[in-house]
This record gives C-alpha cells, sequence and structure tokens, in this order.
C-alpha cells in the first residue's frame, strides 16, 4: 500500500545535510500506524492555496501521516520564516542549513490564505531561526497582527521555537496574545543529547512556565513523540514536569522515522499504552490530552481548542460553586 508518507516523500527534495548517522534498518510500521496517500479534491484545492501564495507548511516538510486528513477539510499548518532550520535534530525532516532573509511580505500571505480556507483556527509554526537576533520573534507577532486585522474571529495557535539566548523575544510574542502558545518538549530529557541536542529541556520547562506568569489567560501546550527509547517513568516524570509549568493541553504521538538517515524508532507504542497515558495525565490536571499514534501537536487543533475551552470553562465553575 502506498502511504502518504511515500507520496509527501516523491514531492519534495531529500536533504542530504540531515544525514545524523549511518543507514539504520527501518521497523515495519504495524497496521494501526499506516494511512493512505492523499488525492481528494479538498486536499489539491489546498494544495494549490498554498502553492499560490508562496507558502510553507510543516505537513510537507516534515512528511506529517495526516495531511490527506487535515488538506482535504481545508486544514494546514503554516510554517513561517523559511524552510532551512538552524539545527539538526535527529527527528526531524526540515533542512538544516543557512536560511534566507525574512520575507516581509509573509505575514499577508499567510493572512491572506488563511482568509482564503475560511479557517476558524489556524496554527502557525516555524524553523529554528538562531541566527536572528530576536529568534523570529517580531516575525510571529506581524503574522498574528496581520491574521487577527484579516479574519478576527479566527483563533490563532503558535508552535514556536525554544527562543534559547534571545532575550526579551518570549515577552515580545506573548504580548501579541495569540490563543494557544505552544511549545514542544519533543522527548524525555535523557534523549535530548542525541534527539534534540541543540535544545535544553529545562529552558523548555521555563518558557512554557514563564508564558502563564505573563498571561494566565493564554492556553499553553506541550507535545512528545515516543518511540525514541524512552521509559515509561520517565514519561510520567516529564508529565509532571509540565504540570508544575501549569501546561494545560499535553499531545502524545509515536515518532516516525522520515528517513533511515534519522533517529531510529526504538519501537511502536501500541494503542493501549497510548490510552494508559492519556488517562494518567488528565489525573495529573491537564485540561486536554490527545494521545495516539497518529497524534500530532496541530491534528485537530481546532475541535481540540473548543474542548481546551470549554474544559477551562467548567473547572472554573466548579471553583464558583466549591
Amino acid at each position: 500500500m502506498v502511504t502518504v508518507l511515500d507520496t509527501v516523500a516523491k514531492q519534495r527534495p531529500r536533504h542530504p545535510e540531515k544525514a545524523h548517522r549511518p543507514d539504520q534498518e527501518v521497523l515495519r510500521k504495524p497496521e494501526w500506524i499506516r494511512v493512505k496517500a492523499p488525492t481528494s479534491r479538498g486536499y489539491m484545492e489546498t494544495r494549490e492555496i498554498v502553492k499560490s501564495n508562496k507558502l510553507v507548511t510543516v505537513c510537507e516538510e516534515a512528511g506529517c501521516p495526516n495531511i490527506g486528513e487535515c488538506w482535504e477539510k481545508k486544514h494546514a499548518t503554516f510554517m513561517i520564516m523559511g524552510e532551512i532550520c538552524t539545527r539538526a535534530c535527529a527527528f526531524c525532516n526540515v533542512a538544516t542549513g543557512i536560511p534566507t532573509a525574512l520575507d516581509p511580505n509573509e505575514p499577508e500571505s499567510v493572512a491572506r490564505a488563511v482568509r482564503e480556507m475560511g479557517l476558524s483556527h489556524v496554527v502557525i509554526t516555524s524553523v529554528d531561526r538562531d541566527d536572528l537576533a530576536d529568534g523570529g520573534a517580531q516575525h510571529f507577532v506581524e503574522v498574528i497582527q496581520a491574521l487577527r486585522a484579516t479574519s478576527p474571529n479566527t483563533t490563532i495557535e503558535i508552535l514556536t521555537p525554544d527562543f534559547l539566548r534571545k532575550e526579551g523575544a518570549l515577552e515580545k510574542v506573548v504580548a501579541a496574545r495569540p490563543d494557544v502558545f505552544n511549545h514542544n518538549l519533543e522527548t524525555v530529557p535523557s534523549n535530548y543529547l542525541t534527539v534534540r541536542p541543540g535544545a535544553r529541556y529545562f529552558h523548555s520547562i521555563r518558557l512554557l512556565q514563564r508564558v502563564k506568569e505573563l498571561d494566565p489567560t493564554i492556553f499553553t501546550k506541550s507535545g512528545i513523540m515516543v518511540g525514541l527509547g524512552e521509559e515509561r517513568n520517565e514519561v510520567l516524570q516529564l508529565m509532571d514536569d509540565l504540570r508544575t509549568a501549569d501546561v494545560d493541553f499535553l499531545t502524545i504521538g509515536q515518532y516516525l522515522q522520515p528517513t533511515r538517515k534519522h533517529h531510529p524508532v526504538k519501537r511502536f507504542v501500541t494503542p493501549d499504552e497510548f490510552k494508559s497515558y492519556e488517562t494518567i495525565a488528565y489525573t495529573k490536571g491537564f485540561l486536554m490530552v490527545s494521545s495516539s499514534p497518529l497524534t500530532r501537536s496541530s491534528h485537530h487543533a481546532g475541535e481540540d481548542f473548543e474542548r481546551l475551552r470549554a474544559a477551562r470553562a467548567a473547572k472554573l465553575a466548579v471553583r464558583e460553586l466549591a
């Protein structure tokens, strides 16, 4: 069966600079992780809108397995500030290298595409831009402002880099008041040296905590991949760390190895294990949890945002009655 990952791989060039390690045997995917290649009319229409506005999506760049489902519904996650990242995470299929200059027209292009798609909720992410003095914070602000001006009823979710060693960058983005501030931990701390070498686990925890300190009304969100060799107790500790930072929403999905040059899949976590993680996360106090093999940060983001808002309202109502 041709899968969505096979199709995306043929549509976009490979990135030889992402050769983190020698070719390794790729584990055969179980049935529960397989999806069909996208062919629907809605998918083609979304692809044309993205192309005509000269935009980049993480859906394509990361080879997301849900691209067919999301694009059929005209949902896409826009990746701003180019398609070249300044970091080389071992799990990621985005190109690494020297980025090009920022496109000053990109905020308006993103806003136009969102209006054309009629999105009620949009997710904006980016490559890491360690080359910029503010890590691209001002560009995030300009995209948010353009969206507010053209689609004032659209809720905005951002998935940001860690702004490591970029003083004042986070404060600038929070001041633009996105509805959801997402920053992914990606994996447990013991994996950082091999999986996410350019990042620092506790810096990312602190960044999420700082968002809540600056503006408690903004929903915070983080996600991890499993199947990278983590232990179950490490995942549970990570949940506790996120709750200490008052994070509202946790996503957990299966890591899928983009190419033989990337970090190998150590194992495929079963759907029952994902369900167990979801149950435990709710007991720890998260307002929302999405945990399944095909869960990704922005998958069903619009529907999840409505559920997240409802969960907060219910929690506040309980407090008032107490």
